[in-house]
């Protein structure tokens, strides 16, 4: 194979990356020109030392890229950066089945401050639900369906796109959902999202389909992650919000609140489907500086 041909190959499966980062992650326009420009100088490492394939790429090839990116003179900080992108595209191929493996697992992230989650208050969740309710017409059922369970459930925009008609368990109040590294977790749904969704699926119902999919467009198909974004984004962008909502914000909202009223770490870190428990820990940051504020609010002696 011609290194142009790899190249190629190579170069598809980075612009499929980033078009699913936009959606799905939220990512601001600056995050993504940084996967973007620090993928495109790993690829052309993978391409000198005559990868083919992202299925060849194995723990040593990553650690001798990160030992020359320490050669050029990066600082901690770009090194790090690199090893986040990095990260977030290795899973991103194992998860899409695109490779077997997920070669970077092991490898440790230096440690730097977190950035903490961009996260909407209660009284912004309800103002875009209620936006949604006086401006959706054609979608209505579905589309509050949509936005009450991204905040009820805390789901990523892949795990409600994928969500079928054999995964709700409505009597139960419950749903089976396929996360990240095909991993299968059960997470309680609330009153209302059962009520608002179970409105949608009359609807749904009397719709010509042959899909199994939840969540479905006027033509039958199932709603993409791209569909799905834009008709959150659509009702943020009413409701005076557009620019710091995306459907992940709904999910750190979720988080966030369940810590703000008593939830314990774990019980959180299974609804969001983390693998580890120091993912979910950037909550409890939020959640301290939320309740640091409200002291000093209320307080007398602050």
């Amino acid at each position: 194979m011609k290194e142009s041909d790899a190249s190629s190959l190579l170069l598809a499966g980075l612009d499929y990356f980033l078009e699913v980062a936009i959606f799905e992650l939220g990512l601001s326009e600056n995050t993504l020109d940084s996967y973007k420009r620090d993928l495109k100088d790993y690829i052309s490492y993978l391409v000198k030392k005559e990868i083919r394939n992202y299925g060849e790429v194995n723990f040593p090839i990553i650690l001798e890229y990160l030992i020359e990116l320490q050669k050029r003179g990066l600082t901690t900080r770009s090194v790090a950066r690199h090893l986040s992108a990095l990260k977030g595209f290795h899973r991103f191929l194992y998860d899409e089945h695109i490779t077997p493996t997920n070669p970077i697992e092991g490898i440790e992230t230096p440690k730097l401050t977190k950035k903490l989650p961009n996260f909407l208050t209660e009284k912004e969740v309800e103002h875009i639900l209620e936006t949604a309710r006086v401006y959706a017409k054609t979608n209505r059922e579905r589309d509050l369906a949509i936005l009450e369970m991204f905040y009820s459930c805390g789901l990523r925009v892949s795990e409600l796109a994928n969500l079928t008609l054999p995964d709700l368990i409505l009597s139960e109040g419950l749903l089976r959902v396929k996360g990240k590294g095909r991993k299968v977790r059960i997470v309680p749904i609330g009153n209302l999202a059962i009520e608002l969704l179970s409105s949608w699926l009359k609807v749904r119902n009397v719709k010509r389909t042959f899909s199994s999919a939840v969540f479905i467009s006027k033509r039958g198909k199932p709603l993409s992650r791209v569909a799905i974004w834009r008709i959150v984004k659509q009702y943020a962008t009413l409701a005076g919000l557009g620019d710091k909502v995306s459907p992940h914000t709904f999910r750190h909202s979720f988080a966030t609140h369940l810590l703000s009223r008593g939830a314990d770490l774990r019980t959180v870190q299974e609804l969001l489907g983390h693998a580890s428990i120091s993912t979910t820990q950037i909550y409890t940051h939020v959640s301290v500086d939320r309740i640091s504020e409200a002291h000093k609010v209320a307080h007398p002696r602050a």
